[in-house]
This record gives structure tokens, sequence and C-alpha cells, in this order.
């Protein structure tokens, strides 16, 4: 990084928008340079600091963290990162991100104690992702109803019918592009779909449930011994590795664990393609949508060497190019599509 990003804190906490600058000002690349109490006086600090990246809390007087993103997204579009706590402000922080927020980080505390600090290097590691986002990027996940209604009447495809899963894995801009993808698959999708998303826990049984009302598909939070069957969208959840099993019986089963352990993520997309093409071979189209870091690469040469389809994210369309570019970089992908084309590519191999 060559240039130093400019920060703006919002906190109704004194001692959270304190550790939060300490902990930031421990990069040389980051200054925080102000803190807002609520959204309020925020918008007002925006406008005279023109800060790169905001940290936002949700829960605030005057006016809340959703209202803030609401309201500057309209004015002017700036990465915000919101930072909030799973278990009070979950449905808060979908719907921040609905509104483009970029990506989230779970408070581990809604008290004010040094275990906060916990979050230090997840934080100026996403303050510094989020600061390589053009302005124009931050926005192209917000979604409209019109969207989300579209994917009951998209056009038929006739499918090649040359995949018996469809396994996807996908991190940052994530809950919002699979908003778009996911509605657009019909109700008559002939293969099980299984999806790796890095988040907190606390989120992934709620975002299922929220993308479910959208979509023809039935979507759900992955649970231990689920039989994976047509039409059905399955998300791992937070905290622990999603693995296919095939039974006695020839069907094949969802197995849920936290081990390895020695994977940067869990669930890891790596696990997840692995065991696919495992169980699968080469009848898998794994598919590494936007994110940070490399997740998905080495799961995509398990698939690659079963012979199965690899698709990535076009970089146009990602709020980060991580995951898809590495998997591209190390001739990995069959092909990539921008997401407005990416169910319609998935379609025609099912």
């Amino acid at each position: 990084m060559d240039r130093v990003l400019r920060v703006l804190v919002i906190d109704d906490s004194a001692y959270v928008r304190k550790v939060v600058k300490e902990m930031l000002s421990r990069s040389p690349f980051i200054e925080v340079v102000g803190a807002a109490r609520d959204g309020k006086e925020a918008l007002d600090l925006v406008e005279q600091l023109q800060p790169d990246v905001i940290t936002c809390d949700l829960i605030m007087p005057e006016l809340d963290g959703v209202g803030f993103v609401r309201e500057q997204m309209q004015r002017r579009p700036v990465p915000i990162i919101i930072m909030s706590i799973a278990s009070e402000t979950g449905d808060a922080a979908l719907t921040a991100l609905d509104l483009g927020a970029v990506d989230f980080i779970q408070k581990p505390t809604a008290l004010a104690t040094e275990k906060i600090f916990e979050v230090s290097a997840e934080l100026i590691e996403k303050v510094k992702m989020a600061g390589s986002i053009s302005i124009k990027d931050a926005t192209v996940y917000t979604v409209s109803p019109a969207t989300l209604s579209a994917g009951s009447t998209t056009v038929p495809v006739k499918g090649a019918r040359a995949v018996d899963i469809v396994a996807l894995g996908i991190s940052t801009g994530g809950p919002q592009a699979l908003k778009q993808l996911i509605p657009q698959l019909p109700a008559d999708f002939p293969v099980p779909l299984v999806m790796v998303m890095h988040m907190p826990v606390g989120y992934t049984e709620m975002y299922a449930r929220k993308l479910n009302e959208f979509s023809p598909l039935s979507v759900s939070e992955a649970r231990e011994g689920d039989e994976l069957k047509a039409g059905m969208v399955l998300l791992a959840p937070a905290g622990r590795h999603l693995t296919l099993q095939r039974k006695a019986d020839g069907n094949v089963a969802v197995h849920l664990d936290t081990r390895p352990f020695d994977m940067l993520h869990r669930p890891s997309v790596d696990v997840m393609f692995q065991s696919a093409a495992e169980v699968y071979g080469s009848r898998v189209l794994g598919v590494v949508m936007t994110g940070m870091g490399s997740d998905g690469k080495q799961g995509a040469a398990w698939i690659k060497s079963k012979n199965g389809i690899v698709y990535t994210e076009a970089e146009e369309s990602c709020v980060v190019y991580g995951m898809p570019g590495s998997v591209v970089d190390a001739g990995l992908s069959d092909k990539s599509f921008a997401l407005s084309q990416m169910a319609q590519a998935i379609r025609e191999v099912v």
C-alpha cells in the first residue's frame, strides 16, 4: 500500500472510539482523522474530512448505523465497515450490507473491556481492503426489490447436465452478491448447491433465512446429516467446515466439523471444494466469487484434478477480486463471468 488511508470512526461509546483509533494507529498505512458519537454527527464529519474508509457501530442515538449507511450512500458512497454484536444487531447488520456497507466485524463484547483488542488484526486488514475499493464498487451490490423479484421470471435455460452439484465460495461483498445471484436460479434447479461464505458466528442462519424469502429455491443453513437434494441451497454455518459424505444408500449427506483447525477460515472454501471433488469426481462445478484472500484456490485445484469445472467472478463486478483473482492467476478457472451473467452460466451446465 503506497498511501495512508484516512479513517472515520463512528461509535456511541467513547471507550470504543478510543480503542478503535488505538488499534488502527498500529498500522503506518492508516490515520484516524476523526470520530463521531452517532450517525448524525458522522454525516457532517464525512463532508468535512473526506475519509477513505468508515467504521460504524449500529446501535446509536440520533441516527443509528443503518440510517447512517442509507443516508451516506445516497450522498457520497464511501466504503463502510460495520462493527457490531451479532446477537443484538444481526438483522440491522444485514440491512446495512444491503444498503451498501462493504464488510463487517463482530465485536467480541458490548462491554467497555480490553477484549475488543482481539479484533485488532482483522480490523486493520479489513480497513486496508476497504481502502482499495473504488467508490463505484462500494454500491455495486445495492439490491432493489425489482432485482429480487426478477429471478422467478428468468428465461428458461436447457442445461448440459454436466454437473451433479454446485459448490460456491464467497467472502467480502458476498451477502449482497448472493442476493442477486440465488434468486435468479429457478425452482426446478436440477442439482443441490452448497455454499461457504466467510461470516462471523451468529449471522449465517439469519442470512440464509432472509435469502430464502427472495428465492424460488429452498435456502437454509446446513445442519449435520442434511441429505443433498435437487433445488436445495445450503449455507455452511459460521465456525464449522462443511464436507460431504456418500452414504451406503448412495445419497450424499452434510458433515459439519471444526476440524481441520489449521485453516485461515472456518468454514473454508478449500475444505468444501476438496470434499465435493472427492465425492462427486468430475461432476462438480466450483464457483469462486468476490472476496479477500485466496480461499478457494487450493480447493479449485482439487476440482480440476478430478476434471471438474471451475468458474470465477469477473473482476469488474467483484467488491474484492482477491479470491477469484487467485484462482485465475493459478490457471485454475475455466471461465470468468460478471455477477449479472453468473446465474445464466451456472444454469447452462447443470
